[in-house]
């Protein structure tokens, strides 16, 4: 079975930084795209930003020029680093990865969320 275990979520004041983890772990043959998706309250849950095995990027227009998703392919791991932040940022981030394993193929895995909240 695979997990996603997020860390680095928080409060933090407008104009801020926040660095955001997800480590995979369990029996995986490779991990191909990992991201980053967030879900505000009453709204749907979006993309916030993308990459794949060979480090290609893809962001949000929201939150391109301030936030800066990599992997550690070594230890599984994605990072969000996240500056300027703004109010509308709120919300629950999630970490999500395309997986290959050896019992269920590829598959696709979320992290339990990690809570961001922008306050004066």
């Amino acid at each position: 079975q695979v997990q996603l275990v997020e860390s680095g979520g928080g409060l933090v004041q407008p104009g801020g930084s926040l660095r955001l983890s997800c480590a995979a772990s369990g029996r995986m043959f490779s991990i191909n795209t990992m991201g980053w998706y967030r879900q505000a309250p009453g709204k749907q849950r979006e993309l916030v930003a993308s990459i794949t095995s060979g480090g290609s990027t893809n962001y949000a227009d929201s939150v391109k020029g301030r936030f800066t998703i990599s992997r550690d392919n070594y230890k599984n791991t994605v990072y969000l680093q996240m500056n300027s932040l703004k109010p509308e940022d709120t919300a629950v981030y999630y970490c999500n990865a395309i997986v290959w394993t050896a019992v269920t193929g590829l598959g696709e895995y979320w992290g339990q969320g990690t809570q961001v909240t922008l306050s004066s």
